[in-house]
């Protein structure tokens, strides 16, 4: 396997809400994807899904509480709990998770992505 630059990965797409692979280890698939506004309220039933902020500000709304995420800063969102991610604009932010994880859980909306139309870059 070769070195990532992460950088340069985000330069190779403009794509809001879709999710891009990078890597995969141990069942786990490294993703990339920017976002501006807001995305929708879903959970992942059986995934926890970690977020981490490399630019912009990424809000993640759960129900009880409001984790604002700066660049360098990461949260995982524990498997079950709903939540509603929303970003400034270009913001750029990993998601590490369960290759069987679904974009948007069990939610079926016209931004979702299946596991299967993600694309690896």
């Amino acid at each position: 396997m070769s070195k990532i630059n992460i950088s340069e990965k985000f330069g190779l797409f403009s794509e809001e809400w879709t999710p891009k692979i990078i890597a995969q280890t141990n069942g786990q698939l490294v993703k990339i994807a920017k976002g501006s506004g807001e995305l929708v309220w879903h959970q992942h039933e059986n995934e926890d899904e970690l977020f981490i902020v490399f630019k912009g500000h990424l809000t993640l709304q759960l129900r009880d509480q409001i984790i604002e995420l700066s660049p360098g800063e990461m949260y995982i969102v524990p498997k079950g709990v709903e939540h509603c991610p929303s970003a400034t604009p270009d913001t750029h932010f990993m998601m590490i998770e369960p290759a069987s994880t679904k974009h948007t859980g069990k939610l079926e909306s016209d931004i979702t992505v299946s596991t299967e139309d993600q694309e690896w870059i």
